[in-house]
């Protein structure tokens, strides 16, 4: 029982894996705007780094510009990855970041963590749909530059930007209340060129997405007979799987262990 069921879901778990077109830990990848020109993300496996290659006129104004590589997250998270940018560049006020958006319009609100090619390492928003970014009211500036770690972190409707150089403790850079993000808000890395006739390559690496994780439950042979689940009905998703007692029982991603 125990070997055929724990066989049956690693099963599930590589058909559900080849069927999803996500890059690495993400799950969608499109431009924002209508930029010139296209960009495209990618992941290479072996090293674990992120391509993200991005145009754009800026993320500023009314009005956004750029690649995004992204998942949909709810609730309270940290985003925590080292950032680079290929060669010289053109513009040195080409951006890689990550950033949290409202939605996927061009004049959605967000806040973004920006590493600048200039080095210039700052928090940018935008506090509502269509509104014009301000220089300095809608900004944050860290104290040093060239920052190569960044993290975002969302805690209610705060958003915490900690910065570091390779060997250091991560530091604040600084704090926001976005009252107008949503729950459910898009969370991603970004690159835009800030050169409409430019495609600009950034990398990302050791890139992590922190989450509450939910609570481990290790479910007994009997759980599953007296629920009628049949081995077929194993999903490695988080999702209610049944109820039983009136009590419901979930399944984290990658346990799908029955025991004995």
């Amino acid at each position: 029982m125990k070997s055929s069921a724990v066989l049956f879901f690693s099963f599930c778990c590589i058909m559900t894996g080849f069927g999803q077109s996500s890059i690495g830990i993400f799950e969608h990848s499109k431009d924002i705007g209508i930029p010139k020109m296209s960009g495209m993300s990618s992941y290479d496996i072996g090293t674990q780094t992120y391509s993200v290659k991005g145009a754009g006129y800026n993320i500023w104004f009314e009005r956004d510009e750029f690649q995004y590589l992204y998942n949909t997250l709810e609730g309270d998270f940290i985003l925590t990855a080292n950032f680079g940018f290929e060669g010289k560049g053109v513009d040195g006020h080409r951006k890689i970041g990550w950033m949290v958006r409202g939605s996927d319009d061009e004049k959605a609100a967000h806040i973004s963590a920006t590493l600048h090619g200039d080095g210039l390492t700052v928090l940018q928003w935008r506090e509502l749909r269509g509104a014009f970014m301000r220089d300095p009211q809608d900004e944050l500036f860290s104290p040093k530059s060239n920052y190569t770690i960044i993290q975002l972190e969302r805690k209610g409707q705060t958003f915490i930007m900690r910065a570091a150089h390779p060997g250091e403790p991560l530091q604040l850079i600084g704090k926001h209340t976005m009252d107008g993000m949503p729950q459910k808000a898009l969370a991603g890395l970004f690159v835009c060129s800030h050169n409409p006739d430019v495609v600009e390559q950034g990398y990302a690496w050791n890139v992590r997405i922190d989450r509450k994780s939910l609570p481990i439950i290790m479910l007994t042979s009997k759980d599953v007979l007296e629920a009628g689940l049949k081995p077929w009905m194993w999903r490695p998703v988080n999702e209610q799987l049944f109820t039983k007692a009136k009590r419901d029982l979930k399944l984290p991603t990658g346990l799908g262990t029955v025991k004995n």
